[in-house]
């Protein structure tokens, strides 16, 4: 199994500090929020994404992908019925894609809930459809780059759209797409009635990527989700990609929650 750690968990610190310690931690792989590169990523260029991608391989790191990729700007939206804020939904999207590509990243890991939230007085059939409609193309753009869009369910919290993998994977049916599938998180499917190996299971077939964290926010092992039966699972199910730590809580420092995280995983994975 191959990991990697979220850069955004190295709040301030540089793109290339930030490689070198992930490097030097163990880590094989890189996951990126666009909005720790440029203040607005629409103004990410394509040649300042390659930049950041040789940067990236220049410390023996693999570029996974992007994440949070509607953070900034905030008031774009998935769901949204009005045709003009759908339009640069679309193209911000594909844009994304676009800089994943230059960096030879293969993912981009689409959350983002409060961005595609359901208002009260909308079909959820019209939403999901409207919903389809911008993932397919930004899929069409996306797979033109060797990316995959990794669309993730979260908990009820968080937003009132795609709350399960079993919902997640009938938007996935809809958008019927090659470059569309499925991202697990340990987090999210901790809201879920399922057990996380069994939801595992039953999305194998589309299932793109996984980040590991616990629902107290922070990293694998730091919590009380017992992750051998997750590691288990995912070997059992033959996933082959890569296990990116994220977290939200931030403490005691990114050094420690980095090396704790992966000493955690390799012993799990290292059992399963």
């Amino acid at each position: 199994m191959k990991f990697a750690i979220c850069n955004e968990t190295y709040q301030g610190w540089s793109l290339d500090d930030t490689c070198r310690q992930v490097a030097d931690t163990g880590y094989e792989g890189l996951e990126i929020a666009p909005f720790t590169l440029n203040e607005d990523p629409r103004d990410i260029s394509e040649k300042d994404a390659e930049k950041a991608g040789k940067l990236v391989r220049e410390h023996g790191l693999e570029v996974v992908g992007l994440h949070w990729l509607f953070v900034k700007p905030s008031w774009l939206h998935l769901t949204t019925d009005d045709p003009l804020l759908r339009k640069d939904t679309l193209a911000f999207g594909q844009h994304l894609a676009r800089i994943c590509s230059a960096m030879e990243g293969a993912v981009m890991v689409w959350g983002s809930p409060k961005q595609r939230d359901l208002q009260e007085d909308w079909e959820y059939e019209d939403a999901s459809a409207r919903a389809a409609e911008i993932l397919h193309g930004v899929a069409e753009v996306a797979h033109k780059g060797g990316v995959t869009i990794a669309m993730e369910p979260l908990g009820r919290a968080e937003t009132n759209y795609l709350n399960t993998a079993e919902e997640t994977v009938r938007l996935i049916h809809k958008v019927d797409h090659p470059a569309f599938r499925l991202h697990l998180d340990v987090k999210a499917m901790s809201d879920e009635e399922k057990e996380i190996p069994t939801i595992i299971r039953e999305s194998q077939a589309e299932l793109a990527h996984f980040h590991a964290n616990d629902p107290n926010l922070r990293g694998p092992g730091f919590g009380e989700v017992e992750f051998a039966p997750i590691a288990e699972t995912l070997r059992e199910v033959g996933y082959d990609g890569f296990v990116s730590v994220e977290v939200f809580d931030y403490s005691p420092d990114p050094e420690t929650i980095a090396r704790e995280s992966l000493i955690y995983l390799k012993k799990k994975f290292a059992q399963a």
